[in-house]
């Protein structure tokens, strides 16, 4: 019964309505995968095994009586570890913060609840969710399932690694620079970074925070676009303050392939990606192209030094927010000790972490000009092809982050140069959904974000439904 570990989640619950399998016996099914493939991995890092069995348990006997709880009646589930899970603990990584034991869901772990997942543990981040691997002084070093020696991404790495090596059946991240879509991409699953604030992101923050943080999203990955449009559609909707006024009217994909506008963005002189990258996206081109749509590798919405500066300053005053007490104001000593004169780029970012409200300011508003640039583009255009990393995944690196590169096409390239494609879409507050394309020529697997306007989700799912069944899908690695 191991291939059913790596069905998709509606595929899971599906087999659960035909009465093929229980609830409880596929959630058994899990926890000897964990038991036995964990270890080399890593990947959970949190269980809860008696309460998740209760619940499985429960969800039998509601199926008995002809009940059925949502369209994922059953479906075991992991969470990123930076989500509240009532009685374990959110740590974000940090040892500071081992002792901080959730009191309540986040409202998007209540969604999914009502929509019937069975929810059993939570998997590994990077400290603080700050970086494109998933290790730290909490739980340790967690390993991709194709390769035990490299990265399986970050921050939602843990995640990732847990679906692509069939410990789980649908999992959920949170993303500001990449991260759902980059493990998404090293691990070969769907990931879907959703327009901003679309998934109330209430109970993912450090402790006490209810403010929704800039740029910052959580959303779901998967082992099929299916499972994504589920997901979103369970976590997606105003919270209980919008409620009053608001509704959810998602556009959906109305239009077939052979009338899809799709402009390809396949490298960039900003973030310089592999040429086994650059082909996986020309591949799904083509393969758009070959339904009838219209292909442009010219157009841009936007200039790319421009969005990236934009995004960078954005960025770096959100996560320095983030940042301890002693720590900021460390930062904020070497800024007063630049040069006034120095307008450099690094420069300009440094400063962007202690930036006056003035300052920031100056950069949202640069920021909703670039929003309006978008929006205009995507009245001539339906999505966006772009990379989502410079390579596949590469080896462990725990170096300090100022020494470590990438190497691309044979030269090593700084290592943080790669947020630039996450940033596209990012600072712009676009949903952006990636799918897996196949392998490089070592064998490890490439994705390829499509990246739409603003509140088209469903529009980006919809082309990654299109593809899946065109053959860009999940497959296990070969020692899964």
């Amino acid at each position: 019964m191991s291939e059913i570990a790596f069905d998709s989640a509606t595929e899971l619950a599906a087999r659960i309505q035909r009465k093929e399998i229980g609830c409880a016996e596929l959630l058994a099914l899990y926890f000897e995968r964990v038991d036995r493939l964990n270890p080399a991995l890593n990947a959970i890092i949190v269980q809860r095994r008696d309460e998740a069995m209760e619940r499985a348990q429960a969800a039998d006997a509601a199926l008995a009586k002809g009940e059925r709880w949502g369209p994922l009646h059953g479906v075991p589930m992991t969470v990123k570890e930076s989500y509240d899970v009532a009685g374990t603990p959110t740590t974000w990584g940090a040892p500071n913060l081992k002792d901080n034991i959730a009191a309540q869901d986040a409202l998007s772990i209540s969604r999914l609840k009502d929509a019937g997942v069975v929810i059993f543990g939570k998997t590994n981040v990077p400290l603080m969710l700050s970086d494109f691997q998933s290790y730290n002084d909490v739980y340790g070093t967690t390993n991709n399932p194709w390769d035990v020696s490299r990265v399986p991404g970050g921050s939602s790495g843990g995640s990732a690694a847990a679906l692509a090596a069939g410990l789980t059946g649908i999992d959920t991240g949170s993303d500001i620079g990449g991260s759902i879509r980059n493990p998404a991409h090293f691990c070969g699953v769907f990931g879907h970074k959703p327009t901003w604030n679309l998934l109330p992101p209430r109970g993912h923050a450090m402790p006490g925070v209810l403010t929704p943080s800039d740029i910052s999203v959580i959303g779901p990955l998967a082992r099929s676009a299916v499972d994504l449009e589920v997901a979103v559609q369970a976590m997606a909707g105003p919270d209980e303050i919008a409620s009053r006024g608001m509704k959810l009217n998602l556009p959906e994909l109305a239009k077939p392939a052979s009338a899809l506008r799709v402009a390809v963005w396949r490298d960039d002189a900003m973030a310089v990606v592999d040429a086994s990258v650059a082909q996986r996206v020309d591949a799904v081109a083509q393969a758009l192209g070959r339904l009838g749509a219209h292909v442009d590798f010219d157009a841009r919405p936007v200039d790319s030094e421009h969005t990236h500066t934009v995004y960078q300053c954005l960025l770096q005053a959100t996560m320095s927010s983030r940042l301890p007490e002693e720590r900021y104001q460390s930062i904020l000593r070497q800024v007063e000790e630049l040069p006034a004169d120095d307008t450099s780029l690094a420069a300009t970012i440094q400063r962007s972490q202690v930036a006056r409200f003035r300052d920031w300011t100056a950069n949202n508003e640069q920021r909703t000009h670039i929003r309006w640039r978008w929006h205009s583009f995507f009245e001539n255009y339906d999505i966006v092809l772009a990379p989502v990393m410079a390579t596949s995944a590469f080896p462990h690196d725990h170096g300090p982050f100022g020494g470590r590169t990438v190497v691309v096409n044979g030269n090593a390239e700084p290592y943080f140069n790669q947020v630039f494609w996450a940033g596209l879409a990012s600072v712009s507050y676009l949903p952006a959904t990636v799918i897996p394309t196949g392998p490089d020529e070592t064998g490890l697997p490439i994705g390829v974000q499509i990246i739409g306007p603003e509140y088209g989700d469903l529009i980006t799912i919809g082309v990654a439904k299109l593809l899946e069944k065109e053959g860009f899908a999940f497959t296990p690695p070969p020692a899964a």
